[in-house]
């Protein structure tokens, strides 16, 4: 069961990889041990920064929607169950931060039935929200972000 999860990753690593390079990914090699990454799945935490690149292990639960200017996800579910929106117009959108916006929800957007194993990209400035987990409580994922212009 884990190998179609370490296919899904490296393929989708190997994109991010393949698309950062002429864009600066970071040249070295990190390796972060299972303990580090388990404790951060419990309040969610980043396991990698450096260079653009940002690697969350985390537990997310129904929330209002957002938008990265210049985050681009990689998305790897590891567990749990959620519909997932993207896309569409978000609802009473607020600026938090520079190239960061929250709102209360998305209109008009496309529904994605997410469970473990699934993978899903979203490009910068493409609103996203994880809208209902109540039937597992939560969902664990790793979040592979890479910053672009």
């Amino acid at each position: 069961m884990r190998y179609p999860l370490a296919l899904a990753t490296i393929l989708s690593t190997a994109a991010l990889i393949t698309a950062g390079t002429a864009a600066g990914f970071p040249p070295r090699v990190h390796y972060v041990g299972h303990d580090k990454v388990a404790a951060a799945f419990v309040k969610g935490g980043h396991i990698i920064e450096d260079e653009g690149l940002i690697v969350i292990a985390n537990r997310g639960v129904q929330r209002g929607s957002e938008m990265h200017d210049n985050t681009n996800h990689v998305f790897i579910i590891e567990n749990g169950e959620s519909e997932f929106v993207t896309g569409g117009k978000m609802i009473d959108p607020k600026v938090i931060g520079p190239g960061q916006t929250r709102g209360t929800g998305i209109e008009g957007g496309v529904s994605h039935h997410l469970v473990k194993g699934d993978v899903i990209t979203i490009p910068a400035k493409t609103p996203h929200q994880w809208k209902d987990t109540s039937k597992t409580g939560s969902i664990v994922y790793y979040a592979v972000n890479f910053e672009g212009n």
